[in-house]
């Protein structure tokens, strides 16, 4: 029998219901409460949260834990707790790099862990990011400038949020913020907070619970259609104080020759 079909038998004998009445519960015909426990057939993404819901699990624990009378859920944040990531694969099954374009970015906190979902945003491959799983997420806003908004950042996917590192950048998927790229500080504890950092100084610093958090991706790489500026040409100033550090070096030098 597999995880799903007797955790719901499972759970649903807990709470001393029949086929039927969980069926009422959850708004579905018991003919489907039998096809899933009998492992007949699987509840699609969106009922799969509904039945988590209704048993106040997460749904990771739902589709990948074995609960039975011994089983008790992990605490929250606990760093040891890893997500389950959906991904999708070429032809010669290289890990495709899906893209979440902004328009897509509402619709990401929903389908984030939807195998259809995730397999129809757009995706490519590039040889230099391998050993690894890797997304890419458009930026919209000037919080992150040197960065032009629309750049596309390349994350890795952040297993265990314990092996996060202060002071890195990573998009961060929350409840609360969507999809947002920042430098984060701190270390990932139970109970604890993470400060949210933009680069561009204009913007103020935030925190944020490790129960509001969903994803994260250290920052890799980015894509822009915006190249670098050239650099400046010199000013008569520029120009004054390069020849005063000039002279201040060679008469260091004739000094130590002395």
């Amino acid at each position: 029998m597999s995880i799903i079909s007797s955790n719901i038998k499972f759970l649903r004998k807990r709470k001393g219901l029949t086929q039927q009445q969980f069926a009422d519960q959850i708004g579905i015909k018991r003919s489907l409460v039998g096809a899933y426990e009998e492992e007949r057939a699987e509840p699609k993404y969106e009922l799969l949260k509904n039945i988590a819901s209704f048993f106040e699990i997460t749904v990771d624990d739902f589709i990948n834990e074995t609960i039975n009378e011994k089983w008790a859920p992990k605490p929250k944040g606990d760093p040891a707790n890893l997500r389950i990531l959906t991904i999708s694969v070429d032809k010669e099954d290289n890990e495709n790099i899906e893209m979440v374009p902004l328009k897509a970015s509402a619709g990401y906190l929903n389908g984030y862990a939807d195998p259809e979902y995730v397999s129809q945003l757009p995706k490519f491959y590039l040889p230099m990011f391998k050993n690894g799983t890797f997304r890419a997420f458009e930026i919209k806003g000037d919080s992150m400038l040197p960065l032009p908004s629309g750049s596309i950042i390349i994350g890795e996917y952040l297993e265990n949020w314990g092996d996060l590192k202060s002071g890195d950048t990573y998009v961060v998927v929350s409840k609360s913020d969507g999809v947002v790229y920042k430098r984060v500080t701190g270390k990932f504890k139970e109970q604890k907070k993470l400060k949210l950092i933009s680069d561009n100084p204009v913007y103020e610093p935030y925190e944020i619970s490790g129960e509001d958090i969903l994803e994260l991706w250290k920052a890799r790489g980015y894509i822009s259609t915006q190249l670098p500026e050239p650099a400046p040409e010199p000013t008569m100033e520029s120009l004054t104080a390069m020849m005063a550090q000039m002279q201040r070096s060679i008469s260091k030098l004739g000094q130590g020759n002395n």
